[in-house]
């Protein structure tokens, strides 16, 4: 990807912004003869001063002396953001074990020592998800436990420090991928419809459930993308609807073909919070177009999830509606895609050929 701005005017960005979670630099005021983090709290310089090293020891020998508020020369000062966030984690899993609300942004922030603006830039860039958005991942979590335990329904939420069901069941659907009640019994009572059809690719197979698309998977054979779906929906009522489902398989198999056409099925998505927003970034990337794991990280303000980004990408569970495929390595290279390396190729190549 090429970006119309150069790496001065991101890292310049980054200063101006105090984003915590710019790296790979440190930058002095001629001015001042100071030099800081990105991040630092100190008051934004005056862009024309601004001077940018790769390292504090460059910026040393330059004839610069290290900021005292932010202190670029110990690396520990730098662990301390890290022990903050894990900190502030702690704290939100402790107050949802004893069924009382999390801390708020402003608590989690004054215990750390930060703004909240600052600590809440740099709970995101270490996690690639908000506090908020952690302690709706614990809840989650706790739910879906509670209900693999037998617990029932009502139990779970409440055990899992909702104050009312209304409140899980505003995004019931995200959280365990169907209904509650479906979800405690592993998927019994859902019914998922599929059918299988033959694209450049190989075999295509895709799910339907009464929400939309749930599932789109290549193969080699029926049978392994059959047994695929039944390994992820173990108890749900699987259908094989191939004689029912056949417009709808070639509307998808065309959408494989010509992506840029677009897919006009609902779809049935389902993930973490943090997967979520990885494959909302990606199917903005265009079609032709490739991002890096960096990149997506990047744009997630999480600069630092780049392993997470990969994750998600793995745990896709729709193949080119979710286009993890236009992700690459920072190098340019291919990938994991738990599709086959072939298949990545081969759509990336289709997708760059001009019409």
């Amino acid at each position: 990807m090429n970006s119309k701005q150069s790496p001065y005017d991101d890292r310049l960005r980054a200063v101006l912004d105090r984003d915590a979670s710019a790296s790979g630099f440190v930058y002095a005021v001629a001015t001042t003869g100071i030099y800081c983090r990105p991040g630092c709290p100190s008051r934004a310089p005056n862009p024309d001063n601004v001077r940018f090293f790769e390292t504090p020891a460059q910026a040393e020998r330059a004839g610069y002396r290290p900021c005292k508020r932010c202190r670029p020369d110990d690396p520990a000062h730098q662990d301390m953001r890290s022990a903050r966030v894990a900190a502030a984690c702690r704290a939100i899993e402790r107050s949802l074990a004893d069924d009382a609300p999390p801390p708020s942004l402003e608590d989690l922030a004054r215990e750390a020592g930060l703004s909240p603006s600052h600590f809440q830039r740099l709970f995101k860039a270490r996690t690639g998800i908000t506090p908020k958005e952690y302690a709706q991942a614990v809840r989650d979590e706790r739910v879906r436990e509670a209900l693999a335990q037998g617990r029932s329904v009502t139990e779970a939420i409440y055990a899992a420090g909702f104050g009312a069901p209304s409140r899980f069941y505003e995004h019931a659907g995200q959280t365990l991928g169907m209904p509650p009640a479906a979800y405690r019994r592993g998927g019994k009572g859902l019914t998922i419809r599929f059918a299988t059809a033959d694209c450049f690719l190989g075999l295509v197979l895709a799910g339907f459930t009464d929400q939309g698309v749930c599932a789109i998977e290549f193969g080699d054979s029926r049978e392994d993308l059959i047994q695929a779906l039944g390994e992820r929906f173990p108890e749900a009522d699987l259908r094989d609807a191939q004689n029912d489902l056949a417009p709808l398989l070639a509307e998808v198999a065309a959408f494989v073909r010509r992506p840029d056409q677009g897919l006009d099925l609902p779809l049935d998505i389902q993930g973490t919070a943090f997967q979520q927003r990885v494959w909302r970034e990606l199917a903005r990337i265009p079609v032709g177009e490739t991002r890096t794991y960096t990149d997506v990280a990047r744009a997630l303000d999480a600069p630092r999830a780049v392993r997470a980004v990969a994750a998600a990408c793995a745990a896709n569970p729709l193949a080119v509606a979710i286009p993890c495929h236009r992700v690459l390595r920072k190098s340019g290279a291919l990938a994991g895609y738990r599709w086959g390396l072939d298949r990545k190729r081969r759509l990336l190549d289709m997708e760059g050929q001009p019409e």
